[in-house]
């Protein structure tokens, strides 16, 4: 492997490590409806398990209720059990063929306690590129032991590599204080 090689798939962990976080942050509830927040749910298909949004339109009827819409009139018991179920905390009404999912407002204690989640989150994050660097250095020493490259090319690629890490820390707090706003706005 070359060090550019090396270079690129540590980038693109990084930035998977990122769209991690940022598909995990989407669960965080925070008082105002968005139909993302049931993207992980998962409904009972006549024995297969698939997402809610396979079998079900999603709206917003305002800023805090959803509105699903089952495909199929006698899906509607088990959108609403899935919901029900999952570790969201959302109380699902039935209306006949639709299910309105309101949105329970968060209490202060709540709200602190998610911030702390998310900057757990955020944490974990942290370490997972940090591990990713520590990965890239390992491969430049292998490099480095092997001769296939310079100690003065070693030293400028972990540099390059310490630069990425930086960047996506960097971004990993931009995406946690852009959701700890979110969460704190009553």
């Amino acid at each position: 492997m070359s060090v550019a090689n090396i270079r690129k798939t540590t980038e693109e962990k990084m930035v998977k490590s990122i769209e991690s976080l940022k598909t995990d942050l989407q669960k965080v509830r925070t008082g105002r409806a968005h139909t993302g927040i049931l993207d992980h749910v998962q409904v009972d298909y006549y024995g297969s398990m698939v997402p809610i949004s396979q079998v079900a339109n999603l709206s917003l009827a305002d800023a805090r209720t959803i509105v699903v819409q089952p495909w199929e009139k006698n899906m509607a018991n088990a959108v609403e059990k899935a919901i029900r179920e999952s570790d969201l905390g959302l109380n699902p009404a039935s209306m006949g063929e639709t299910i309105r999912v309101p949105m329970p407002a968060l209490t202060e204690e709540r709200r602190r306690e998610l911030t702390k989640f998310i900057k757990g989150e955020g944490e974990q994050t942290k370490v997972a590129i940090r591990n990713l660097r520590r990965d890239a250095n390992e491969a430049f020493k292998r490099l480095v032991n092997d001769k296939e490259i310079s100690e003065d090319d070693d030293r400028r690629a972990q540099a390059e590599i310490q630069k990425l890490t930086d960047k996506f820390v960097a971004e990993v707090d931009q995406v946690l204080q852009a959701k700890e706003a979110e969460i704190m706005t009553v």
